[in-house]
């Protein structure tokens, strides 16, 4: 099943650059002109994206409320066509993840839907599952467990798995594993996430990481059916870099709470880093925090900045590709795990995130310029 938006609208000359665009983009649509209309669509259908015209501010807000109401509607993808940029903190203050301004253009509409595709093949395929056969291996080093099963299908999230009837042991397990094609195993932490009558168990995959999970992704990608395939990883362009965190140039940013992953590609070295969207401007980039969970993960980021900073004149090759959503609500604030002080470049994302693009790209210059390129520590600029 492909994917499928609402258009609430009522400007035909708006509907018909939408219809052309989306087509394109494989993105079939289900035209609404009131309110009251879509509405009903949105409590009786599943559409990955709800594209509201906000000239009626409080309609549009209620529309978006109550796609966030319907279960199957819930993580939909909302994009507010507004009629300036005046308009930009209304549009994210009433849910919206993605803001287009009147006139809509062809090429902007293109440019932010780019990104709203990849986000929402990314929630579609949050929970599928791939139907496979591996041989798996369960340990238990507490109660002295392990067994050897085979998986009936596989996630990025987690597995199933028939466990015998008589066995209760209740994890974690180390699960042990081989993907098909792969010449090495994996091994990563699993708790069990539901039981069913038939003694088939979930195993939930727990603190994976970024590495693991691009590689069982990437195998999941690959096997998935050519219509849930995931969008292509996007360039992009890195100006100011921290230990926390970096902006980055990019025509179609994603929105604020987007979870990412940064690949830098040099020679034969390959190096990713997880992060959050924290600050986000239409057409012009995107302020990410790493997010440092683990001393794996920061070890990752401080060898991404002393390899950038080694490079001399050579230019890294640097990827994006969305991974989900921070939280579940579109409402729920951006939960940063910066102190205060810590880090200048997560201090302006912190504190001058409503500021219009211009004036935060101002405040960015500023702070290169009191922060010089000193150590891995410091906010840098790369040529």
């Amino acid at each position: 099943m492909g994917l499928r938006a609402l258009v609430l609208c009522a400007d035909e000359k708006i509907v018909r650059v939408l219809r052309r665009v989306l087509s394109d983009l494989e993105i079939a649509i289900e035209h609404c002109t009131e309110p009251d209309g879509a509405i009903r669509k949105l409590t009786r259908q599943r559409f990955e994206a709800v594209i509201i015209d906000c000239t009626d501010l409080k309609a549009a807000t209620s529309v978006l409320k109550s796609a966030r109401s319907a279960p199957a509607n819930k993580r939909a993808i909302a994009v507010a066509i507004m009629d300036g940029h005046n308009g930009l903190r209304s549009a994210f203050d009433m849910g919206a993840h993605f803001v287009l301004y009147k006139p809509v253009s062809n090429e902007r509409a293109k440019s932010s839907f780019r990104a709203a595709r990849a986000l929402m093949k990314r929630e579609r395929r949050r929970n599928s599952r791939v139907s496979v056969q591996i041989p798996v291996t369960l340990n238990n080093a507490q109660t002295g467990f392990m067994q050897k099963l085979v998986t009936t299908d596989l996630s990025e999230g987690g597995m199933a798995v028939q466990l015998p009837k008589h066995q209760k042991d209740p994890g974690p397990w180390q699960v042990s594993f081989i993907l098909p094609g792969s010449e090495h195993g994996i091994e990563l932490c699993g708790e069990a996430a539901w039981h069913n009558a038939g003694g088939q168990t979930g195993i939930r995959f727990a603190n994976l990481a970024v590495d693991l999970a691009h590689e069982l992704r990437a195998w999941l990608n690959q096997n998935a059916p050519e219509s849930e395939k995931d969008d292509p990883p996007v360039h992009c362009k890195l100006t100011d870099l921290s230990l926390g965190g970096c902006y980055l140039e990019i025509g179609s940013p994603f929105p604020v709470r987007t979870r990412i992953v940064l690949s830098m590609k040099m020679s034969e070295l390959e190096l990713r880093v997880e992060g959050v969207v924290r600050v986000m401007h239409p057409e012009v980039g995107m302020g990410v925090e790493f997010t440092q969970k683990t001393v794996e993960q920061r070890s990752h980021v401080e060898k991404f900045i002393h390899t950038l900073m080694s490079a001399g004149d050579a230019l890294p090759e640097l990827l994006v590709e969305p991974e989900g959503f921070e939280g579940e609500s579109a409402k729920a604030p951006a939960q940063s795990t910066l102190v205060e002080g810590e880090d200048p470049l997560l201090d302006l994302f912190c504190q001058k995130a409503s500021l219009p693009a211009e004036l935060f790209l101002n405040e960015l210059r500023k702070q290169r310029r009191s922060h010089p390129l000193d150590s891995a520590e410091e906010t840098i600029l790369p040529v």
